[in-house]
């Protein structure tokens, strides 16, 4: 990299760190520290719940869809918007003054709230797994990113200047700097990509006619999906909404529940059409230029084997010039970044709140405990960050287990009065349980539905029953 793009990436990591610097003189209490004292406003809230969720997985993830089936790819973000708003319809309304006057902090002490601490600690126990391992991936992607651009940086040393500075920012300025810094990177990554970065493959690949010559015709249609692809999108997706540590944490940031459906719909915007079509509009341009020959000084001529998540960093490197190519790199780092801060607060939250019960306190000396809770997490993620393969099945697994377990139980919370405690202890074991053996065993399923779909409708049916059993005095 020339020294002017050395001079952008330097400069924009250094300001990470500032404003974690910053808000550490600012935070009083664990309120401050994990909810931003529950004063923020709609417009950073907004900005961050997009940033976290359409991080740096799903903005390649997205390159990739566009590189393998065009736009229609962007029917996968289609859902992000559906349970934004969902939940800002449902969820919060029923959530957020409950949360307010009982100054939660977590999302398990929602489930503890309405069911009972066994309930609540098993919740908070898989949340506090799936977020660590979260955290590593994005510290990990970060990092192979970064010794990919500076050959002479190993993976290893990437994995720790990366872990430490996304630790330093988020151990020092909490919940706030957190969502101020997803702000300043989701802005870098827009105008990276949006305002630099399709244009300037546009241009490169020839235009609007060369686009067409090089790609079936179908790429450019928004019908090349077929519905149990968008199934399968919905019932993944949209339960994560409902059952998200790092969502609910900033559902409790806001300082009104007007200011949280706000967010909420904000960020269904800018889910879906803003960054869907420009991540698979990228992913398209980087499969024409493919298609063109462009990558064969890469060693991916056209016809031979290529990943589907290359394409979009391929194109990228290929037409952004010195000086922009700092900003580039800014950009990526920015989707990593405001995926892997969060994830971490959401694990520090889980250990200290719902696994340690430490009491909260208006007390400057208690947000030390929380502090060091996300200091020693941090640096459990970068150890994991170095074994790739368990991270990423500890990652999957924790997922499956949070959005096919705890889903039902949730929609039970929000619908039901007085629901059992049983219910939803074992709606959450099997429905959970179910998923992960069936992703486990990969077994063929019928229609090629997602494993999802089978474990929330075992954790639907066990949950239905036993809450029938219970109000008929049986159980």
């Amino acid at each position: 990299m020339n020294i002017i793009d050395i001079s952008i990436f330097s400069i924009y990591m250094i300001s990470m760190l500032g404003i974690g610097f910053y808000f550490s003189k600012r935070n009083k209490s664990q309120d401050d520290y994990y909810v931003g004292n529950r004063e923020m406003t709609s417009l950073h809230i907004g900005l961050s719940v997009v940033a976290t969720d359409v991080g740096g997985g799903f903005s390649i993830g997205l390159g990739g869809l566009g590189f393998i089936m065009g736009i229609s790819g962007s029917w996968m973000l289609f859902t992000g918007i559906i349970g934004a708003w969902i939940s800002a319809v449902v969820l919060i309304p029923k959530i957020y003054p409950i949360a307010r006057k009982n100054n939660f902090l977590s999302f398990p002490e929602v489930l503890n709230h309405f069911y009972d601490g066994r309930v609540a600690l098993i919740a908070g126990i898989i949340s506090l797994i799936g977020y660590i391992g979260f955290t590593s991936s994005q510290i990990l992607a970060g990092a192979k990113l970064a010794s990919a651009t500076f050959p002479s940086i190993t993976i290893v040393d990437a994995v720790l200047i990366m872990g430490s500075i996304i630790i330093v920012y988020t151990v020092l300025g909490g919940m706030k700097a957190v969502i101020y810094t997803d702000t300043v990177q989701w802005i870098i990554l827009m105008f990276g990509l949006i305002v630099i970065g399709i244009p300037l493959g546009f241009i490169k690949v020839g235009g609007w006619a060369a686009i067409k010559e090089s790609i079936p015709a179908d790429f450019l249609s928004l019908s090349n999906i077929s519905f149990i692809q968008f199934f399968n999108w919905i019932i993944t997706i949209i339960p994560i909404w409902f059952v998200g540590m790092t969502l609910y944490q900033r559902i409790y940031a806001c300082k009104d529940e007007k200011t949280a459906k706000k967010a909420w719909f904000f960020a269904g915007i800018f889910e879906w059409p803003i960054m869907a079509f420009m991540g698979v509009l990228l992913g398209l341009l980087g499969r024409v230029a493919y298609e063109q020959g462009l990558f064969t000084q890469y060693g991916y001529a056209p016809g031979t084997a290529i990943d589907q998540e290359i394409g979009l960093p391929l194109l990228l490197a290929h037409i952004f010039p010195v000086g922009l190519m700092g900003l580039l790199m800014s950009s990526y780092f920015s989707a990593i970044m405001s995926t892997a801060d969060s994830c971490l607060m959401a694990a520090s939250g889980n250990f200290v709140t719902d696994i340690l019960g430490i009491t909260k306190n208006k007390k400057k000396n208690s947000i030390r405990y929380s502090q060091v809770a996300t200091l020693i997490i941090g640096l459990l993620a970068i150890v994991l960050a170095t074994m790739m393969e368990n991270v990423l099945d500890l990652m999957l697994y924790s997922y499956a287990f949070m959005v096919s377990g705890m889903f039902v139980p949730v929609i039970g919370s929000l619908f039901l009065k007085k629901p059992s405690n049983l219910a939803a202890l074992f709606s959450m074991i099997l429905g959970g349980g179910t998923t992960l053996f069936l992703i486990i065993t990969n077994l063929n399923l019928p229609y090629n539905l997602d494993a999802n779909f089978f474990g929330i409708s075992i954790s639907a049916v066990t949950f239905l029953f036993i809450n029938f059993l219970s109000k008929k005095g049986i159980n």
